[in-house]
């Protein structure tokens, strides 16, 4: 069941005209604001996020210079989703938790294979951005455990 606007402003300042998006797991909604009445185990698939010219510098900087994300400035209420069928209000049945694990697993294995090809060529900055985001996001919301990289914050 789709439950989001496809073109969606920029979740840091409201803008319509967006530059770049990226996609993060939902369980990173309750990182956002706004995204507590959001049940994240609702949505199927990723939550896409977008952002202006302006505000895509600012999240580069973050994730690239910083090893850090954005998430808590992003407003929830502008991003894409698919939430599943509420089957409890159409069947008068109790539906089953959903699992998220394996996309966040999939996910979690797509940011580091990105970001063990950081040097190729044909790596975007915007998918060493996304990957950034994901697992830092992963790590806060206590997912994945932090790298044992001295250097990383």
């Amino acid at each position: 069941m789709y439950a989001g606007l496809k073109n969606t402003p920029c979740c840091l300042c409201g803008r319509d005209e967006t530059h770049t998006r990226i996609a993060v797991p939902p369980r990173a909604l309750g990182l956002m604001e706004n995204g507590d009445p959001i049940s994240w185990r609702d949505v199927v698939g990723t939550v896409t996020l977008r952002f202006c010219a302006d505000d895509w510098d600012l999240v580069s900087d973050l994730a690239i210079e910083m090893d850090t994300h954005p998430l808590s400035r992003c407003n929830a209420a502008h991003v894409s989703l698919d939430l599943r069928e509420d089957h409890e209000a159409l069947l008068s049945a109790v539906k089953g938790e959903t699992d998220q694990t394996e996309l966040e697993s999939r996910l979690a294995a797509e940011a580091e294979a990105t970001l063990d090809a950081v040097d190729d060529p044909y790596t975007e900055e915007r998918d060493v951005v996304e990957a950034i985001v994901v697992l830092r996001a992963l790590e806060e919301l206590g997912v994945r455990d932090p790298p044992n990289d001295p250097v990383a914050p």
